[in-house]
């Protein structure tokens, strides 16, 4: 019997108002100062600011460094670094959706491992644990809040690095769900697909263990379920909660299950042409499932169950072909794009993004290994 690991933080605050208990938390730590990691939309809507006041209310000190970009890059690892180290501060507070989570990430490990972020692209390539993180989530999808995943764009080659590292675990993910309430319909539709995403890779990924099949099984069919909810009604509570839970749960199934080439192809789209990840995984996830047929069929049958398809009685190879029809009628009923060629895409690049792809390590536990033919194929058909 093969040995498993499960990677989770160490705590993880969950629903409405647990952002209070997250600053008695930080304070419980012992830190003086912190690095808050952000964008400039969260500090043009305020939610900075109350972050901040609250930790002072706790003794808490914070330097805002809110220059992340959609799709983190190491320029803004190393300007966060730089303000970290001027500041002396001895904690990083992650505050947004995967950009923030995976920025912060970057500045952590650098910290306390040295060289440049480019150093642990692969797994498990540094030595020492980052300096602490708390993650406090504003989106339901990407689960960075509470992954071990690091997604950084290589300014210099255009490619994002994926980076799998123990050391990059947050020691306290926080997904309040007050937070998430109004979120823009377009950015809840790309963060929900994005978890369904997760889920559906972990499923079928070839390190899928009965730990992370409860999760993913469940976080589908949540998503199912609420997710167009929370893209037609943004202040509905119960749709936020049930997403903020389904994005986390999907979380816990592919920190530790691993992904596959949705998300092995979706890197090279973001890397390359600095497009939404959660909107590219959209339109990847039912090409690269049809091909993932030829040997996940069964597991893709109980995947059309968890989305609410009725599979009694269809073969394996019908029930695929239920999960896959579910798929893109949710893509299409949230609004997601129908092909990357409207996001720009060139079909003369689908060789460089294939390479790519293939030297992705998410790729690794995909339940059947393409050739480079039938991945320049898939873009092709996602075109």
């Amino acid at each position: 019997m093969s040995v498993s690991t499960f990677f989770i933080p160490a705590v993880n605050l969950m629903g409405s108002g647990c952002l209070q208990d997250a600053a008695k938390a930080v304070q419980s730590y012992g830190f003086k100062k912190a690095l808050i990691v952000t964008d400039a939309p969260l500090v043009q809507l305020g939610v900075v600011a109350k972050v901040t006041a609250l930790l002072q209310q706790h003794g808490v000190a914070a330097v805002v460094y809110d220059e992340v970009k959609p799709n983190p890059n190491t320029t803004n690892v190393e300007h966060g670094l730089s303000a970290l180290q001027e500041n002396q501060c001895d904690c990083v507070i992650s505050l947004g959706g995967g950009s923030p989570h995976d920025c912060a990430k970057g500045i952590a490990l650098v910290a306390t491992n040295g060289g440049s972020i480019k150093d642990y692209e692969g797994v498990d390539q540094s030595a020492k644990p980052q300096l602490p993180l708390i993650a406090i989530n504003t989106t339901a999808g990407t689960a960075s809040e509470m992954t071990r995943f690091c997604i950084i764009t290589d300014d210099s080659r255009h490619v994002k690095m994926a980076i799998v590292d123990k050391h990059t675990t947050p020691v306290l993910s926080v997904n309040d769900p007050d937070l998430m309430l109004g979120m823009p319909a377009s950015l809840t539709a790309a963060t929900g697909m994005d978890a369904l995403t997760h889920a559906i890779e972990a499923y079928v990924s070839t390190a899928a263990t009965p730990i992370t099949d409860a999760n993913a099984l469940h976080a589908i069919s949540l998503i199912s379920r609420y997710l167009r909810t929370a893209v037609s009604d943004g202040n509905n509570a119960e749709a936020r909660d049930k997403m903020a839970y389904a994005q986390f749960m999907a979380g816990m199934a592919f920190n530790n299950a691993s992904l596959g080439y949705v998300h092995a192809m979706a890197h090279q789209l973001g890397g390359f042409y600095d497009l939404p990840h959660g909107v590219c995984n959209a339109i990847l996830l039912p090409h690269v499932q049809q091909f993932n047929a030829q040997v996940a069929s069964e597991r893709l049958t109980e995947v059309a169950a968890a989305m609410g398809c009725e599979v009694q009685g269809k073969t394996a190879a019908q029930g695929a072909q239920l999960c896959i029809d579910a798929i893109k009628a949710l893509a299409a009923d949230v609004n997601i794009p129908t092909g990357v060629a409207e996001l720009g895409m060139q079909e003369q690049d689908i060789p460089t993004l294939a390479e790519n792809a293939m030297k992705d390590a998410c790729g690794l536990t995909n339940p059947i290994q393409p050739s480079f033919e039938q991945v320049c194929e898939l873009f092709r058909q996602a075109m």
